[in-house]
């Protein structure tokens, strides 16, 4: 069993930045896994927003946050970032943390989800 819980959603206005934080507890994920973010905004489908593998050597953004929002992993590879910038208020919903191996948090079905975290962007 493998618990993800993530931290530091808010309320900003457009065009500014938050962190999100997602730690890892209870059973080791490997090496070879991988870990993501994932958002469902209002009237829309839960979607892909960047993963990582787990060693933080490499990357890969959707289209629609690229350049904007920052994957990263730090603390021992027990905790993954999410940085947003330039934020839209398109950008509101809930955030979720995914772990798993890299096929299935790609695809939207990771062993792990987080409770997820709200972030608001007031106009």
């Amino acid at each position: 069993q493998v618990s993800l819980e993530e931290s530091g959603g808010g309320s900003v206005q457009a065009g500014g930045s938050l962190r999100l934080s997602c730690v890892a507890s209870g059973d080791a994920l490997d090496d070879s896994a991988a870990m993501g973010w994932f958002r469902q905004s209002p009237g829309k489908e839960r979607e892909f927003l960047a993963v990582i593998n787990w060693r933080g050597t490499s990357t890969f953004y959707a289209d629609s946050v690229k350049g904007r929002f920052t994957i990263a992993r730090a603390n021992a590879n027990d905790t993954t970032y999410l940085y947003l910038d330039s934020l839209k208020p398109e950008d509101r919903g809930v955030y979720y943390c995914a772990g798993g191996n890299g096929p299935g948090v790609l695809a939207g079905i990771p062993r792990a989800w987080g409770q997820g975290t709200q972030v608001t962007v007031s106009s």
